[in-house]
């Protein structure tokens, strides 16, 4: 009996060590391909990311709404979120607001992770518990006018997934936890113009690399992308080639999305066929 307990133990505890693998297997995949959490939370140098200090904080913005540097989500206890508990982190993902109970700067896409599958959020905070501690204090956020989600329609609920055998609907879940539509979607007095305007493009970025306007990701024939083929779709995304053979400008994160597998590839081309024309 002892040895049929003991062999019980090892094989529950070797299922359990197998799982919290995948979990952050996938959590790998999401944080460094799709989500492009390095895209802002990593320093940059003249050579791109500052690899030694990934996640670090990186970002700075200076814009109406705020003043802020990204944050450092290393495991370290001082300075980054290594104190955090499981619950801290997935709540700031959900909802945006901190365990202090404040709200962070807009600029973090927290209103695009209200998708999020229960699978998704548990693999994102496996792999960030893995995240080497780096000493770094970023100054404080300074916030202008009250930080808010503004979630896309779609995308108020956790997905289920069941859901995702459906390739148009997993391409839109794909879409919006990489939040795209917050850089290709025009922001107006209210917020991004998700109604009349999803996927137009027009916002300006600027930073190490000049000022960069985010294209026109509709159906649109002669302003979008609706007359380019699957394939240069693909290649604009994880190449960061347009279909003209010119160079797509930072911040896009063609860097982190060439790990984007075919079959999400796939399904994230199939949703981006459905979003109407905008001529803007």
């Amino acid at each position: 009996m002892r040895n049929l307990f003991m062999m019980l133990v090892v094989i529950a505890t070797t299922n359990l060590a197998w799982a919290q693998s995948e979990l952050v297997k996938r959590g790998d995949y999401l944080v460094n391909g799709i989500l492009a959490c390095g895209n802002c939370h990593t320093p940059k140098g003249p050579n791109g990311d500052v690899l030694e200090k990934a996640f670090s904080g990186g970002g700075y913005w200076d814009e109406p709404p705020f003043t802020v540097h990204a944050a450092n989500i290393t495991q370290d206890k001082e300075t980054g979120i290594g104190s955090w508990s499981d619950a801290d982190i997935k709540k700031l993902l959900r909802t945006g607001q901190t365990p202090k109970g404040v709200h962070t700067a807009m600029v973090m896409p927290t209103s695009f992770y209200h998708i999020l599958t229960e699978n998704d959020l548990d693999a994102v905070v496996a792999y960030l518990r893995t995240i080497t501690p780096v000493h770094n204090k970023v100054p404080d956020p300074i916030y202008k006018v009250p930080q808010v989600e503004n979630v896309p329609p779609g995308g108020e609920n956790p997905f289920a997934e069941p859901m995702m055998s459906d390739k148009v609907q997993k391409g839109f879940y794909l879409v919006t936890i990489a939040h795209c539509m917050a850089c290709h979607t025009p922001i107006g007095p209210r917020g991004r113009e998700y109604k009349s305007s999803l996927g137009a493009g027009g916002v300006k970025f600027s930073g190490p690399w000049g000022i960069s306007v985010s294209r026109n990701i509709t159906q649109n024939k002669t302003n979008g992308i609706g007359e380019w083929s699957d394939d240069e779709i693909k290649r604009a995304i994880t190449d960061g080639v347009s279909r003209d053979g010119s160079r797509l400008g930072r911040p896009m994160g063609y860097h982190y999305y060439a790990r984007i597998s075919p079959d999400d590839l796939d399904a994230i081309v199939a949703y981006l066929r459905t979003v109407p024309g905008s001529a803007e």
